[in-house]
């Protein structure tokens, strides 16, 4: 009985071993998004970490960590540079319109569209940078890829960010002991989610361990075939 709850291959103890993982990987996100233009290579490098713990595809942290960090950092700096400046630009309309344009139908109206836009910025933001770790494509695919997977798959999108809202209202309110885990732990539960999603574009012929940094479409010819068997 003893020796069974001292074996590391026990749930209890795999369990706890994720959340060691998922602190040593929040503070390297930590760390190395203090320059702020390398967050989007540290926030891919963090899904890559988390979707593998999620998938209980248990290996090395933080080899696996920089190794995703060195290989993406490129693309997803870029997809990090285009949502920060749109993120801005959507932050600034819905100040103007909040703070400085007066009550009337107009400001409503606008109101609506940019909190609209808010919503799906965020949506696509959710998905992203899981894509760029999970899937190989260019960078405007991976943005298209995150804008219809949110879209299609809008009960899991509208999970996911009602499990974020929950984890940070517990973490600043009941339990601050949540915070030592960080953002990590919101990549960590929505890798769950992520990975449900993610396995209905997998092909079904490959092995799960074959699978790291496969291209969601393996080419042009293939990827109008999938686009089209996608939107069906």
């Amino acid at each position: 009985m003893l020796s069974g709850l001292f074996n590391y291959d026990n749930p209890v103890w795999r369990f706890i071993g994720k959340f060691w993982d998922v602190l040593i990987v929040n503070l390297l996100w930590f760390f190395l998004s203090i320059p702020i233009f390398t967050i989007g290579a540290s926030t891919t490098a963090m899904y890559y970490v988390t979707l593998k713990l999620a998938r209980d595809d248990d290996g090395y942290t933080i080899r696996s960590f920089f190794k995703s960090f060195k290989e993406n950092f490129k693309q997803a700096t870029i997809i990090w540079m285009i949502f920060l400046i749109t993120g801005v630009v959507l932050g600034f309309d819905l100040f103007y319109f909040i703070k400085v344009v007066s009550q009337s139908t107009f400001r409503t109206i606008m109101l609506s569209v940019f909190a609209a836009f808010a919503f799906i910025w965020t949506a696509m933001f959710t998905y992203v940078f899981p894509l760029q770790a999970r899937f190989y494509n260019p960078v405007k695919r991976t943005i298209f890829n995150a804008f219809f997977m949110a879209i299609r798959h809008v009960f899991h999108t509208i999970g996911m960010l009602a499990a974020d809202v929950v984890l940070v209202f517990l973490a600043l309110s009941y339990i601050p002991q949540l915070c030592i885990f960080g953002v990590a732990l919101i990549a960590f539960f929505n890798s769950y989610m992520l990975n449900s999603v993610f396995k209905k574009y997998m092909p079904k012929e490959e092995k799960p361990e074959d699978m790291e940094l496969r291209p969601l479409f393996a080419d042009d010819e293939a990827e109008g075939n999938a686009a089209q068997k996608m939107t069906e």
